[in-house]
């Protein structure tokens, strides 16, 4: 385990929030969020709640810092953050700002990670934290932070990237974190509960101004901690599409797909392409596309939608048709149904700047031929015809959406 990370194990609950540190962590708040922390809708409170304690942490953290020379730099985050930031386009690769000061990871604009906190130690080495306050979020937890790990360990060249997990709550004895806490350079970091938290303030004192931006010795911007290794995500990202369609289309076929090769395992969506007709026609035949109960035609498919998109989830391997919205700018997320074929699931708006700039890029490049083998390649979702009644079937989804 890293120096500062066995430091921060033992020292981090030698500093307990005072009342002065929780309400520096007001400035990190919008005036919005501020007013819900003490609001009767529990889903606005628990919301605005879960913000401020990310906000108290890194204000610890901060405090933390000036005690040890192994925390060399604490990277800037909230109202600490640039007051402008660059909007998602493509091409955009590397570390990036929200508009709320959020830490981002971007690939070809599309944003693929988000880290609560991300600390440099005194040889250089990152680390970043995960900040929770309810052991009810974990199902998909542990595959987002072993991705994290591989992310940060390509962009930074470390073979190994310690992880923080400070809690408002005891999760100690949860799976998830009992498998994480096995695994070198982990940490567990526990903090009074948000109630106790929230007991040293009153409602009255959020309508305090609170300073916005502060001056501190070892705070950084993601702009001073640049990946020290080329990153160009669409690059990797075709590299992955092309090594997929040549398993598929291989006499090894399907047997090669996660098999271990040279690419970097950071891609976790390929975008295939743009469906032709009769592409449409094969997957509407194979793979009926139902819409809140209807079941679309090819026709009726072409006549609604501009463009058909195949997609796959990695390591799933789990399929995904996007269809483009001819009357609105969006969207509509498709995945595998129980029934057969591909059920409405959520929809994709500009607010998802970088990726839905992304699928508007995307063209026409998929025939018949192809699709079906792709479709039929992907073990997560095929099975074979018996009772299908003269249809493929597709069986439940597993893995992320």
């Amino acid at each position: 385990m890293l120096q500062m990370t066995t430091w921060l194990d033992k020292n981090f609950s030698s500093l307990q929030p005072t009342r002065a540190i929780i309400m520096r962590a007001l400035r990190h708040l919008r005036p919005a969020d501020r007013k819900k922390l003490f609001s009767e809708d529990l889903p606005e409170m628990r919301t605005a709640e879960g913000r401020w304690f990310e906000a108290i942490v890194y204000e610890m953290i901060l405090d933390l810092s000036l005690q040890t020379d192994l925390i060399l730099s604490v990277v800037a985050r909230g109202a600490d953050g640039p007051s402008r930031v660059k909007r998602a386009q493509l091409g955009q690769n590397g570390l990036f700002y929200s508009n709320i000061g959020d830490i981002k990871v971007r690939g070809n604009g599309q944003d693929l990670a988000e880290v609560d906190m991300v600390l440099v130690d005194h040889t250089g080495a990152l680390t970043f934290g995960e900040i929770i306050t309810s052991p009810a979020d974990l199902k998909e937890f542990e595959a987002e932070i072993h991705y994290k790990k591989q992310l940060f360990g390509y962009l930074y060249g470390q073979p190994t990237v310690p992880f923080l997990l400070i809690s408002s709550v005891d999760i100690s004895r949860t799976a998830v974190v009992r498998r994480l806490l096995k695994e070198p350079d982990n940490v567990l970091l526990t903090t009074p509960t948000c109630e106790d938290l929230k007991a040293l303030i009153r409602p009255r004192d959020l309508k305090r101004s609170p300073h916005r931006q502060i001056r501190h010795p070892k705070l950084i911007s993601i702009a001073d901690i640049p990946p020290r290794r080329p990153f160009d995500y669409k690059k990797l990202h075709d590299e992955r599409m092309q090594s997929i369609i040549a398993a598929v289309t291989s006499k090894q076929g399907v047997g090669e797909l996660g098999t271990p090769d040279e690419i970097p395992p950071i891609v976790k969506k390929v975008l295939f392409g743009g469906l032709y007709p009769s592409a449409i026609r094969m997957l509407d035949a194979r793979y009926p596309i139902r819409i809140k109960g209807k079941t679309y035609d090819p026709d009726t498919i072409q006549k609604q939608f501009s463009k058909v998109i195949l997609a796959v989830n990695i390591p799933e391997y789990r399929p995904i048709i996007y269809l483009r919205t001819r009357n609105k700018k969006e969207y509509l997320k498709m995945v595998p149904n129980r029934a057969g074929g591909f059920k409405f699931e959520s929809r994709r708006t500009p607010h998802m700047a970088g990726f839905f700039l992304w699928l508007e890029s995307v063209q026409p490049s998929l025939g018949a031929e192809l699709t079906r083998a792709l479709l039929d390649a992907f073990p997560a979702v095929h099975v074979p015809e018996a009772g299908a009644a003269g249809k493929t079937n597709v069986a439940p989804a597993t893995g992320k959406p």
